[in-house]
């Protein structure tokens, strides 16, 4: 009673205490989240315009909803995504004036099949009927906000149409850009050279420093430009079977093979059941024992496991085998028999017509026409049946073609049926004419399996409670000692391999070798995450990952750890280049080849379109320099992709003027029609985008 009445006279101050607490907590978490001095509305922000979170998560959720599957860092990379090309074009549509009419919007709302194809805007002739698309809207009025969606979205469709072929006829080609195209083509040079190639010198002889790589980087800044990225070293501790626990499976499993003597409460005596060996409904027996139902299929030779196939394969009917291992499965199988040409290897050459769906279409044909090639191309099959794999590759619609026709093996029904009963119905070498929904399909079968049905109970090979419990005893030891001490030495002691490090970006879902792992990603990113940290997380059906953070980059450029492999060939080279080019002293070409130990090597009919030096490779530098000099004259050194060249021009010949250059205008205008699909890049790399979506827990 002393206790409770002293209690009662410290409530007050316990009950400040904790108010004082709950404050502290609260101021906390509000500045850690940006609550004072920035706006956690806006998930991000592009040249300063927001991007609310309400917003942004609705569409995100309905992405998710529609997408099959997807997840929700993926689906907000998504809406990101457009979110930043609508705010970007928009404001390109707004500085241009962009105005769309009702007419434009109509023609735009028309284009989507819910509209344009819908029953109830057609007319009696089944075309698209205005008045009642309005008719309709007006009677219903809940619908507005459908309509007022819709006509959104084709507002900004119709003003990106014309946006679009602004931006198309803007990309004019001249007459001149043809004509030094045509002299690009036509234009030869003729010259000798001598080379020093990179690699006649050891990649070990040049070393290039970290810092070496950065500083190359910051004078492209623009080419390795990169987000924010993190990397982290992890420990890997799997949960995975012990010794023990694998004997156990195997014994379990060796003991279904013989009959069992259990005891029969019902009549008080011990009954004897039979084994696998014994069954009597062996199907049963597989379903009542087996973690893997049973399957009916039978099963070529070449899908049995490889170290048993033999054995399975040859097995007599009813025989048993095993114990044996597949994956992490023990097993014994029983045979059920074999069976002929349970798979088929066939090729085919696909002529298609208008009307099937097929996306590789090599012309435009009817049914009729499509039938007469078929039949044309089958008797020349008939005729020269080695002509099969080109003629396949030659007029073949399907993607097959780059493969002579080949389909590889395949089951029952798992091609159309027409195609499906010729492969089965007939014998290996038969050629034949079919017609399915694809088209007509000249079919040669060129491979049938034999396979055997085999009744196979498997027990998973899994951790045990006590094997799991060990594994996170351990796990847990090591996340605590590597935060007190030092994470190398750790796992050191306790005989742990550290992985290569994972490099990650604030949104990724992959986190190296180890897949999907979004948490450990969001993590790295959190404020309270600093520069060796260290981190425990239990990874489904792997086991435990403990992390430690290595390094933050916040630069604005590609890690050094990713970027070497494309830079440091660069600078290596340049330093190659330097200790040949102090080698290559000399007045002329062949005093110069002595000097470096090499030849002088001639290159004839050049040009500037395809400047290719046989057994060397592009060489665009080279050529052009070789184009520049006089007749018998000798350039400097010339540092080139592969090596330091120099070249003497032996002699130029020009192409014949031309009139008019139209044919090579055209070939400019071709090759640049995929122009304007780099406006929204260009317009992403010059905007200021603010992302906060890693604050919301994307």
């Amino acid at each position: 009673m002393a206790v409770l009445a002293k209690i009662r006279q410290r409530s007050a101050l316990l009950i400040a205490a904790i108010a004082i607490a709950l404050f502290a907590f609260i101021i906390q978490d509000l500045i850690g989240k940006g609550g004072f001095g920035k706006n956690t509305k806006d998930v991000g922000s592009i040249d300063g315009k927001d991007i609310s979170f309400e917003d942004f998560r609705v569409k995100v959720s309905n992405v998710e909803k529609s997408g099959q599957g997807i997840t929700s860092t993926a689906a907000a990379n998504r809406v990101w995504d457009q979110e930043v090309s609508i705010a970007l074009l928009t404001s390109e549509f707004d500085k241009l004036g962009l105005r769309v009419g009702e007419k434009h919007l109509i023609e735009i709302l028309k284009s989507d099949q819910n509209i344009g194809k819908n029953p109830i805007f057609l007319n009696a002739a089944g075309m698209f009927d205005l008045a009642k698309f309005k008719e309709y809207f007006k009677s219903n009025p809940e619908q507005a906000q459908y309509l007022k969606d819709r006509e959104k979205d084709a507002e900004l469709n119709a003003k990106f149409q014309i946006y679009n072929t602004l931006i198309k006829a803007g990309l004019y080609t001249t007459e001149s850009e043809g004509k030094l195209k045509y002299e690009m083509e036509s234009n030869k040079v003729n010259f000798a050279y001598v080379a020093g190639l990179y690699s006649t010198i050891k990649d070990s002889d040049v070393k290039v420093t970290d810092d070496e790589i950065v500083d190359f980087m910051k004078k492209n800044e623009k080419k390795y430009k990169a987000d924010e990225t993190r990397e982290v070293e992890y420990v890997l501790i799997e949960d995975k079977a012990s010794k023990e626990d694998e004997d156990e499976v195997k014994a379990k499993i060796t003991a279904l093979l013989s009959g069992s003597v259990v005891y029969n409460q019902a009549t008080g005596k011990n009954d004897t059941l039979p084994g696998f060996k014994n069954a009597s409904n062996t199907v049963d027996f597989v379903n009542s024992n087996s973690d893997v139902p049973y399957d009916s299929s039978y099963v070529a030779k070449k899908d049995l496991p490889a170290i048993d196939a033999d054995q399975l394969y040859n097995l007599a009917p009813g025989a048993v085998y095993g114990p044996y291992k597949f994956g992490n499965y023990y097993c014994i199988s029983k045979s059920f028999g074999r069976k002929a040409g349970v798979n088929a290897k066939a090729s085919h050459i696909l002529i298609s017509y208008e009307g099937t769906q097929v996306p590789n279409q090599k012309e435009k044909r009817t049914k009729e026409e499509a039938k007469a090639k078929a039949e044309a191309i089958l008797a020349q099959v008939n005729a020269n049946p080695d002509s099969f794999l080109m003629l396949a590759f030659t007029n073949s619609d399907d993607s097959s073609a780059q493969q002579g026709g080949d389909l590889g093996y395949f089951g029952p029904n798992q091609m159309v049926k027409p195609f499906n009963d010729f492969v089965f119905n007939n014998s290996i070498g038969k050629v034949g004419l079919v017609e399915t929904p694809f088209g007509f399909h000249i079919i040669k079968i060129t491979d049938k399996q034999d396979g055997v049905r085999l009744a196979t109970v498997a027990q998973k090979v899994e951790a045990s409670e006590a094997t799991s419990d060990k594994v996170f005893t351990q796990a847990t030891k090591f996340e605590m000692d590597a935060i007190a001490g030092d994470f190398d030495k750790v796992a050191k002691d306790m005989k742990l391999a550290i992985a290569l490090p994972v490099t990650v970006k604030g949104m990724d879902e992959t986190f190296g070798t180890l897949g999907s792992q979004r948490t450990i990603v969001r993590w790295a990113f959190e404020d309270d995450t600093k520069v060796g940290t260290v981190k425990r997380f239990e990874v489904a059906n792997l086991g435990h990952v403990i992390a430690k953070l290595q390094k933050i980059d916040n630069s604005g450029l590609l890690p050094v750890s990713m970027a070497r492999s494309y830079v440091e060939p660069i600078i290596k080279n340049k330093k190659k280049a330097e200790l040949i080019k102090a080698k290559m002293t000399g007045s002329s070409i062949e005093a110069i080849a002595k000097a470096t130990g090499s030849t002088v090597q001639q290159a004839a009919g050049i040009t500037m379109e395809n400047p290719v030096l046989a057994n060397v490779g592009q060489e665009p530098k080279v050529v052009g320099n070789a184009f520049a000099l006089s007749a018998n004259k000798l350039s400097a050194p010339i540092e080139g992709n592969t090596g330091v060249y120099v070249v003497k021009n032996l002699s130029t010949v020009k192409a014949p003027a031309l009139k008019e250059h139209a044919a090579y205008v055209a070939k400019l205008k071709a090759q640049s029609a995929s122009d304007a699909g780099r406006v929204v890049p260009a317009l992403k790399d010059k905007a200021k985008i603010e992302d906060n979506r890693r604050l919301f827990n994307y």
